[in-house]
Order: structure tokens, then sequence, then C-alpha cells
């Protein structure tokens, strides 16, 4: 069976070095207009510029997200980032609207379409018209299960990819097809502003009296009826891969560097022990790294079948085990130069992780700052900072620290 593409989100530059830098077949992104993540800083055009070259000179593809449902005045817009992004070399547009389709055929005929989860594919008869309209990938709706992937994929021309989202957050809303922070707040979700409503807590109240509350359920954290857990299927490459996803799909545009690093390293690790051997079990620092990041509770989706268990009540809070201590520079005269980025003591055992590799255990017994002065407790912003270690490590690769 051939190894899966790896896709991971790229918020802004930073984000796109990171997964490139960490093991990623592609990445998706948007320009300043018709993505659907307006909270990420996203990329001008001097930008998409750059990463499309930073990623083309590391064999990584870059697909634009287009995704948005546009209103007539931005259709008249659209041309011109179409051919912008085009002539910036992209790989693929990520598309959901038809209007906006037949314009990316017209005016990039070279650059592939993919077709978004925003379309709501989940059937082979969808799929199959959007393949004859021009499609060469499907963006699989988040509901499906593995038999229905599977179904999709044995009634569909072999030459059309499938892709799904393999890691993330989930919406509670049919593919991401929202109209909740739209009423509640004025902020559409289908135009890449969503207010995140099911995050709240909510509480039940009578019409007769007003500003009284009542809990819905039993708790004394409030209620989150509407909050989804995070997807995670790090353990079941097989599966997938086996129900005919070509494509994985990292969610994530709107987080961290660090968070991309993470999830970007983890899944390389699982595919990649995966196209060794099928049949041996996931790696276990994998399972252990994706705890490591801000997240909800994990679940496996609707991939199963419909989830018993795929919403978390209690609280909307993430998970936040680790911070970020450093990131590496270089490496001179037996220490590794590390770039601060928050406070941590002489004697703390840094976690290195670096490209390519299971992370590991960095000692700090010895500090030193740029004039090579012994430190005990680094604390300047930025501070350049000297580690003794027996290897060079690989600039770039994030230290970090169990949070408190």
């Amino acid at each position: 069976m051939t190894k899966p593409e790896l896709l991971c989100p790229a918020g802004d530059l930073v984000r796109l070095k990171c997964a490139v830098d960490f093991g990623a077949d592609a990445v998706y992104l948007a320009g300043t207009e018709f993505g659907m993540r307006t909270a990420s800083a996203n990329f001008t055009p001097e930008q998409l510029i750059e990463g499309v070259n930073y990623a083309h000179a590391h064999g990584v593809r870059v697909h634009v997200t287009c995704n948005t449902v546009p209103h007539p005045d931005e259709m008249e817009r659209l041309p011109q980032f179409i051919t912008a992004a085009r002539d910036a070399g992209v790989d693929a547009f990520i598309v959901a609207d038809l209007g906006t389709m037949s314009m990316v055929r017209q005016l990039a005929p070279d650059v592939d379409i993919h077709s978004s989860v925003q379309s709501g594919i989940t059937n082979q008869y969808t799929a199959c018209e959007l393949y004859r309209l021009g499609a060469k990938r499907v963006v699989l709706a988040r509901e499906l299960s593995l038999d229905e992937i599977r179904t999709i994929r044995a009634n569909t021309p072999p030459e059309l990819e499938l892709e799904a989202f393999v890691h993330g957050a989930m919406c509670v809303s049919y593919s991401g097809r929202c109209l909740l922070s739209s009423y509640m707040t004025g902020r559409d979700a289908n135009r890449g502003d969503c207010a995140q409503p099911c995050r709240w807590s909510y509480s039940l109240m009578e019409q007769k009296r007003p500003g009284q509350y009542f809990d819905i359920t039993e708790t004394d954290k409030g209620t989150y009826i509407l909050n989804a857990n995070d997807l995670c299927m790090a353990e079941h490459i097989d599966d997938l891969v086996r129900a005919g996803v070509t494509s994985f799909k990292i969610e994530g545009r709107a987080k961290s560097h660090y968070y991309v690093a993470v999830t970007t390293n983890a899944y390389r690790g699982a595919i990649d022990a995966w196209a060794s051997d099928p049949d041996a079990p996931l790696p276990q620092w994998v399972t252990d790294e994706l705890s490591k990041i801000s997240h909800r509770t994990y679940s496996t989706g609707f991939f199963y079948g419909r989830p018993e268990n795929g919403q978390t009540y209690p609280t909307a809070g993430y998970e936040r085990d680790y911070a970020v201590a450093a990131v590496v520079e270089g490496y001179e005269d037996g220490k590794v130069i590390a770039s601060l980025k928050n406070k941590f003591s002489r004697g703390t055992v840094l976690d290195c992780l670096e490209p390519g590799h299971a992370p590991f255990a960095v000692p700090t017994e010895q500090l030193t700052d740029e004039a090579g002065n012994t430190v005990d407790a680094p604390n300047r912003p930025t501070m350049l900072i000297g580690i003794p270690f027996e290897r060079a490590i690989t600039a770039g690769s994030l230290l970090r620290m169990k949070s408190e």
C-alpha cells in the first residue's frame, strides 16, 4: 500500500517552516482573504511567495484555501487572488464554491483543485460529480465512518484522491456548516470568522423567570453541551489507509508553531513506523507527544460509527502540560546555543523535540550566557544560553519543560 500524504496546517510563515522542518509532505494555508480562518495571521502575497519557495526547496507541496462562501463583491476581487497564488507557484487550491472552482479552472488550469470539507462530501455520487467538474481531490466530511469511506473509494475513479482530517478540533455542526456564531455574535463561521459558541457554557432559563439560570446537569463547572472532543487517529493509521484515505490532514491553522511542530513530528513518526511494519504497534513516544500539546479530550470522531463519548461536558478548557523553554539556534564548542522563551532554572531537565527524532532529554546542569558566564536562572527575553551536550541539535529544535 502507498504511504499516505501528511498534510499540515500553516497559519503563517513561522508555522509553515515548522511544518516543513518537522516532516510534512504538504502544507495548507490561506491568503488574507477567502480562507476559513481569519484568526490566523495568514499570508500576504509576498509571504506566500517566500513560503512556497521554502516548501518547494524541501520537496513539500503548498495547498491554498479558497473555501469561504464568497459574495458578489468578493468575486470581483477573487481573480487577482487566484492569479497571484498561481504565479507564486502553489500546487493546489482548496475550494468549496462552484463559482470559485470554475474561476480556478479558467485562470489556473495547471493548478490542482481540491474540493473542501465545506462542500459536505458524504457519498460517492457527490465525489464523482466534483471529479467530473475538475477536482483532483475531495476532502471528505468529518462525519463519515471508515465503512462509508471504503464505499466511496470503491465507487469513485482511482485517480480521485481522498483526504480526511485525522487530528485536531471537531465542530458540532455538520461539516462546519454552523450558523450559531453568526446568529449570536454577527461573526460568520462560513466566512472564516467563527466565535466558537459551541465551546461556551450554557444554562437553562425559564421565560417567566428572567435572570435565573439553572444548570442542565449536576456539576458546578457549568454545562458544555455543544463542546466536541478533539480528534486523534494516530493509533489507527492502518485502518485509514485500508479504507482508501490518501492524505492525512491535521487541523490547526490558528494554533501555535509548537502545536504544528509536535503534531507534524508525531504523525510523521506514526506514518513512517506503519510503512516500515504495518502490523507493529504505534511507537509509545508518538502517543506521549500528542499528550504534550494543548488539546481537549481525544476521541476517534465518527470513523468507527457514531461516537458514544464524542463530547466533553464538564469544561471547554484545554489540557496543557508542556511549555517551550527555548529554541535551538546552533551548536558551538560542545554547547547547544538556544534562545530563551520561558524562565527555567539550572538543573531542569528539558525535553528536546528535534525534527526526525523521538524526543530526548537535555540536562541543564550547566548554563552560560552570551559572554560565557555561568547563570542559574536565565530570564531575559530571547537571551542566548549555552547548554553543554554531547552532540549538535538541529537548529529550530524546541526545548520544552513540564508546566507547573
